[in-house]
């Protein structure tokens, strides 16, 4: 299997044994102001079997990323979502708290836009972004993708459609 490169950063599969950081992360209420609430160590256990189930139905999903000393930084990757009604791939990123403004997000999610292009040989990529969260927004624009539409199909009333054609 392979998986996106970065100067700083590798990524590799989630697994069980990530549940500790990644619980810690997705209960965090800053890492997940733009989400309906933090998750539980359930609901994070749940997030690890997903992505474990899209790397073996679509060989990627979200992926643990560490610096290259081992340290976690949060996760990254492709998973496909509805946007509107339709099947569009995603480039999603979650950086804990206080390694956030080091710019590991935007190295991150270039790296899966180049994995999309390269590997999946996807023609499209989005990021859906709660209108609220500039940061996430930042991101998707530094890494290309531009605004295209609102989404209106989500947990939340509105959400930003960023893409770019591959």
């Amino acid at each position: 299997m392979s998986f996106p490169h970065s100067d700083r950063l590798v990524f590799r599969n989630m697994t069980d044994a990530d549940l500790d950081d990644m619980a810690g992360m997705l209960a965090d209420a800053d890492v997940m102001e733009y989400y309906p609430r933090p998750k539980n160590r359930e609901e994070a256990q749940g997030w690890i079997d997903w992505n474990k189930r899209n790397y073996l139905e679509h060989g990627y999903g979200l992926w643990i990323i560490e610096t290259t000393a081992g340290e976690f930084v949060g996760d990254c990757g492709l998973t496909w979502q509805a946007v509107n009604g339709r099947p569009e791939l995603e480039v999603g990123y979650h950086v804990r708290a206080e390694l956030q403004g080091r710019g590991y997000a935007t190295e991150a999610a270039s790296a899966c836009l180049d994995f999309a292009r390269d590997i999946v040989q996807a023609a499209h990529l989005v990021a859906i972004i709660h209108p609220d969260n500039r940061a996430s927004r930042r991101v998707a624009e530094k890494i290309g993708l531009e605004f295209e539409e609102d989404d209106l199909g989500g947990a939340i009333d509105i959400r930003l459609v960023y893409g770019s054609l591959l």
